[in-house]
């Protein structure tokens, strides 16, 4: 029996590292469920999509042909569920709720009318974001390079930003407006170069919490979770899991600490996680610190704790608390001085404050000339002189990242509207800034 177990154990190793996903559980003490548990599972899963197939049942549930079986057995004793058809095979079994079963449905969706897939313990759930932790992650100069490919950036920020991420701890992008600190931080996601295994749900104290969501998670097609399911009993992927790119999470001035809670839904008796919960073993970015109605040293004080202990402390509506596994880049971007949001506390605990200021002349051209290719307008270094020295350092304007892109398309507007070739010339130019810039 040993030899069985570590031959099974060294076949589900392999196929771990090939797909990237656990192991498929083959009993129910495996899936680290309650057997009544499952039980309500399967019922509300008949009760709401009718007579299935056990092959129904199993692209509805994820779980596999041995943790059904019993589960079906003990349903059609108690006389919850019957057989309407069956033949030779086990595909064209069919099961349906008797009158019995869809009474006690009712019960259960009573509880919660949560009737998807399986849920994953959260003794599993932990175990796996610790083993895909984000601090596993190596970037190198070239990755760097890669994900920053045509951008104008200069090569000390670079530098900032390849050294922060390494570090798996917290960032702090700051600076005045218009720098480009939002498109930095959104281009980090292209470092999450690798796979990690997310679940449909977990289940806490028998209370479920969704953390897939198709708006965060991309899933990768990779033949896995996408093929035909199949009543294979050597199939070794456990479907419970789906998996995704490393996972970013962007909120902004509609942040508030309740989002920052498990989101119950009353009428449906079932929880959605908060979105540290669905960014874990990938990027949480906080835009526009300071501009939400929640006092930005609420915010951050939120932070304290789940930073220096990489845990969160999450309560069901029951009274229980957990923890839960806080594994996550957090990236704060602000046009506020650190010294107006947070305390030398706080500041301590992050890893590194990366200063997003107004460009030099040469990268203020490189960006216009990027731009004028762009949108198909001929470039003149006369132009950019013009904009340089008439507009910008005439009138005290810094040069801010946003600008030549900004003023270039409101050129490429006017010459639209009067049905002319845009050019880079003074009058367009001065007529763009112009309408760019309010005047009291």
């Amino acid at each position: 029996m040993g030899s069985q177990n570590a031959m099974r154990d060294a076949a589900g190793t392999a196929q771990l590292n090939k797909t990237g996903l656990p192991l498929q559980p083959d009993s129910i003490e495996e899936t680290g469920l309650g057997f009544l548990f499952l039980i309500e599972l399967l019922t509300k899963i008949l009760f709401l999509r009718g007579q299935l197939r056990l092959l129904d049942l199993v692209q509805h549930s994820r779980l596999s042909v041995g943790v059904l079986e019993p589960l079906l057995a003990f349903m059609r004793t108690e006389r919850l569920c019957e057989v309407t058809r069956s033949s030779e095979t086990e595909t064209t079994t069919n099961y349906t709720l008797t009158e019995l079963g869809r009474l006690r449905a009712q019960d259960f969706l009573q509880s919660s009318q949560y009737a998807g897939a399986a849920p994953v313990s959260l003794a599993a759930y932990v175990e796996r974001v610790e083993q895909q932790s984000i601090h596993h992650m190596q970037i190198t100069r070239e990755r760097l390079n890669d994900a920053f490919k045509g951008i104008v950036i200069r090569p000390t920020l670079l530098n900032q930003i390849g050294a922060a991420m390494n570090s798996g701890r917290a960032i702090f992008i700051y600076g005045p407006a218009g720098n480009g600190k939002t498109f930095i931080a959104e281009h980090l996601s292209g470092l999450l170069n690798e796979s990690v295994a997310v679940p449909h749900a977990i289940v806490v104290d028998n209370q479920v919490i969704q953390v897939y969501d198709p708006l965060t998670h991309v899933v990768i097609h990779n033949g896995v979770e996408n093929r035909d399911v199949t009543l294979d009993r050597r199939d070794m992927s456990d479907r419970r899991w789906l998996l995704c790119r490393r996972p970013v999470v962007k909120t902004g001035g509609e942040l508030s600490l309740s989002m920052l809670d498990l989101d119950f839904d009353e009428s449906a008796r079932f929880y959605q996680a908060p979105p540290q919960v669905k960014a874990n073993n990938g990027l949480l970015i906080i835009d526009d610190l300071g501009r939400q109605l929640t006092p930005a040293i609420d915010i951050m004080n939120r932070w304290i704790v789940p930073l220096d202990r990489k845990v969160d402390y999450l309560a069901l509506h029951t009274g229980k608390k957990f923890t839960i596994p806080f594994d996550v880049i957090v990236v704060f971007s602000t046009n506020l001085p650190p010294s107006k949001l947070a305390d030398d506390a706080f500041m301590r605990r992050l890893g590194y404050k990366i200063f997003v200021g107004p460009l030099d002349e040469t990268e203020y051209r490189a960006i216009a000339h990027q731009v004028s290719d762009e949108l198909g307008i001929p470039y003149s270094e006369e132009g950019i002189d013009f904009l340089l020295h008439e507009l910008h350092y005439k009138t005290g304007k810094p040069l801010t990242a946003c600008i030549p892109r900004d003023i270039l398309e409101q050129v490429r507007d006017f010459a639209r509207y009067e049905q002319v070739e845009p050019v880079l010339s003074r009058d367009m130019l001065s007529w763009a800034w112009g309408n760019y810039f309010s005047h009291d």
